[in-house]
């Protein structure tokens, strides 16, 4: 899957949100998103479309708990120290990415790709782990704690296909999906034929059509009810024919991981 962050999930409950709590969530994945090491104010307001005098008050919020740093000489903003207090419990009870360590470092060193682990989080999937191979794909970085569209290419194909069938319908009914890259070229029936051959091989592909030049290979991670709850993902510059070859190494890595987690797998 290509690491873009999804405006366009579900919005469950909007009715119960808090404007402000909103938007300082949003003020907060920008800045999490950015390519350069900090942002200047007028390019967070063009960013998430907000007046100027909104955007101060919520990074100066943030500021005061350490959410957010300012770098007066630069005048600029970046994430703070006082996101890796939030997510130091977090991070410390959640075994997927110690449990799926060897598995990511396996798969990376055979195809001189990167792996990587998802998880599926209300209606996105967040990058918890990976392992890059000796070559670099140049084409696309992949970061811990990366949200993703949650249809987008492999990994979207891997966690619809074991799916029950309401949920992927709910899925199916949103506006914009990424499955073939671009929404324009979602197309239903071709999306059924590869759902089918997702469940028979236990893995999906994607060749160039998110990022033209990276192949991905998929491949589910189920819990203890047996519907996914995260993927295991292998992206690199390898040739389509040796991705397929590799699905059923990524597939077995998937199964492997989910035992370790008490997973139901059939």
């Amino acid at each position: 899957g290509e690491p873009v962050a999804n405006q366009d999930g579900p919005k469950a409950n909007d009715r119960y949100l808090v404007p402000a709590a909103d938007l300082a969530a949003r003020v907060l994945f920008c800045l999490s998103r950015s390519q350069s090491p900090r942002m200047s104010l007028i390019e967070i307001c063009q960013q998430l479309e907000i007046h100027k005098s909104r955007a101060f008050s919520i990074l100066h919020t943030l500021q005061k708990y350490g959410l957010i740093q300012r770098n007066v000489e630069q005048k600029g903003y970046s994430l703070g120290p006082g996101i890796v207090s939030l997510a130091r419990r977090f991070l410390e009870d959640l075994r997927l990415p110690k449990l799926a360590e060897p598995i990511l470092k396996k798969l990376a060193i055979t195809s001189e790709g990167t792996a990587a682990l998802g998880m599926i989080a209300d209606g996105y999937a967040y990058v918890v782990a990976r392992h890059e191979g000796e070559r670099e794909t140049g084409l696309v970085t992949i970061r811990v704690g990366h949200r993703l569209r949650l249809t987008t290419g492999s990994h979207g194909k891997a966690i619809a296909a074991f799916l029950d069938e309401d949920e992927l319908e709910s899925i199916l009914a949103q506006k914009k999906l990424y499955f073939h890259g671009s929404p324009e070229k979602f197309d239903r029936k071709r999306l059924g034929e590869v759902l089918s051959d997702c469940r028979l091989d236990g893995f999906a592909l994607e060749l160039g059509e998110v990022t033209p030049g990276l192949n991905t290979v998929a491949a589910p991670v189920f819990g203890v009810h047996g519907r996914p709850i995260g993927y295991i993902v292998l992206l690199g510059l390898f040739s389509g024919e040796t991705a397929y070859r590799l699905g059923p190494s990524v597939a077995k890595g998937g199964r492997d991981l989910s035992r370790l987690l008490g997973g139901k797998v059939d």
